[in-house]
């Protein structure tokens, strides 16, 4: 458990529930931990758990539809009249909801406020909760920029090795690309399932232009992603990933699968998409990017133009809001 303290009696007691467990660095930790920042500037008292089932606290704030659905059939067995709001993530959207889970359909009914990531996640919400939706960006705060890598054309893939993120499809995009391009791939994730990581090593091997660096932490992964040229998102399904926001914060040009929670944060004028698991369209993207200056900068162009929807102070006073509406709801 993650608890976070207010110096002064909070406005609020608010528990955040996700399935990430701490110290991780799984997309739902990160975003539950920011939010309870938000949340403590704010003047609520929170906490962070991975299951909840009963306890005093004003709001709940839950993440993933399925996995959190006990600890939200809990919160309203003991706390019917107290707000309920649900984040939606990736595999919620574009798996459970898609496959008709029934944890996932209920979960949204139980819901007071559902939260997405970004807009294109509305068109997966049943017409008829589709009221009780607000778009919140994941925001980041502007680091310190690094010296880009010399000597060669550095592009960052940053995902864990699972099926989701469909993660070695740049690493196999370099059997269409020269080797005389100096193109070089450095993949920063933690090994999640144990055939992508054999696979990744036997790549590495192949083709040393690829590299799987394995799990870093969030500040070095940081100093790749700014040091590098161009970053890689595959993804199969994304609910509005935290690591494009951060690329976008930097300035840095994302090649991206198109889908829909890359257009959500992208936009669908992005000229950076590739078909998904579609290797020889990022092949030629990568060589474009490395061989076309306008283009490059026609991409950067684009990521800056999304700044101002990933800044601090837009999500927290979004969360800000948020809370206080559900505070009024409440009464």
């Amino acid at each position: 458990m993650e608890r976070y303290k207010n110096k002064t009696v909070a406005r609020k007691k608010i528990v955040i529930v996700t399935p990430a467990q701490p110290g991780t660095l799984h997309g739902n930790r990160t975003t539950a931990t920011r939010w309870a920042q938000h949340l403590l500037a704010a003047g609520h008292g929170t906490e962070v758990l991975t299951q909840w089932e009963s306890g005093d606290q004003d709001v709940m704030i839950a993440l993933h539809a399925t996995r959190s659905h006990a600890a939200m059939q809990a919160w309203k067995k003991n706390n019917h009249t107290k707000p309920l709001i649900l984040i939606m993530t990736g595999t919620d959207l574009y798996r459970d909801l898609a496959a008709g889970n029934a944890q996932a359909l209920v979960s949204l009914e139980m819901a007071d406020q559902i939260i997405l990531l970004q807009p294109e996640a509305m068109q997966c919400i049943p017409l008829h909760i589709r009221s009780r939706c607000q778009v919140i960006y994941q925001s980041i705060s502007v680091v310190k920029v690094f010296p880009k890598h010399a000597g060669c054309f550095m592009v960052t893939v940053i995902g864990h090795l699972r099926d989701e993120k469909d993660p070695l499809r740049t690493a196999i995009a370099l059997q269409h690309i020269p080797k005389s391009m100096p193109i070089k791939i450095f993949h920063l994730g933690m090994a999640m399932q144990e055939s992508l990581s054999a696979e990744a090593l036997k790549l590495a091997q192949v083709d040393t232009r690829y590299q799987w660096l394995g799990q870093r932490s969030h500040q070095n992964t940081l100093r790749w992603l700014a040091r590098s040229r161009l970053m890689v998102i595959s993804s199969l399904m994304e609910g509005g990933a935290h690591v494009v926001s951060e690329a976008i914060a930097l300035g840095i040009p994302v090649l991206a699968s198109d889908i829909a929670g890359n257009r959500g944060l992208l936009g669908d004028d992005y000229q950076g998409y590739f078909p998904a698991e579609d290797d020889v369209a990022l092949a030629k993207l990568l060589m474009r990017a490395e061989s076309d200056p306008t283009f490059m900068l026609e991409l950067t162009d684009a990521v800056q133009g999304r700044k101002e929807l990933i800044t601090p102070q837009r999500e927290f006073n979004a969360i800000n809001q948020l809370i206080d509406g559900a505070k009024r709801a409440a009464n």
